[in-house]
């Protein structure tokens, strides 16, 4: 039954990647990936918060398989992360690259750890 619960969502993690990217994209006029960016660091918020319910007892087996590894398993992406930074560099945008490298490690760790002291503090 596990499965059947990532598959779904998947199901909703990968649109909703999609349409986000692209509507943040959207918004900024510059060669920064800034959709990538942000689906990362909302899917690493949404997986402390998880993680903080899970440590308190308050997320079951099921909903982690369901937004834990579905949903932000589809939702983030870190293939696309390292293509979009490794174009970066190739076209000469190195500082954007790192930046990019450097700003989304940062954040995706901070939303992570916020995301679990937040959890542990709603369930604990």
């Amino acid at each position: 039954m596990n499965w059947f619960l990532v598959v779904v969502g998947g199901m909703i993690g990968a649109p909703l990647r999609y349409l986000t990217d692209r509507a943040v994209q959207r918004r900024h006029d510059s060669v920064f990936p800034w959709g990538t960016f942000t689906v990362n660091v909302v899917g690493c918020l949404v997986l402390g918060l998880l993680t903080g319910a899970a440590n308190a007892g308050a997320a079951p087996d099921r909903l982690q398989a369901l937004l834990g590894t579905g949903l932000c398993g589809a939702l983030t992406t870190y293939s696309t992360f390292s293509y979009e930074t490794l174009r970066l560099a190739e076209n000469n945008a190195r500082l954007f690259a790192f930046a990019n490298t450097v700003g989304s490690v940062a954040a995706g760790l901070g939303a992570a750890f916020a995301g679990v002291a937040l959890g542990e503090a709603v369930w604990g």
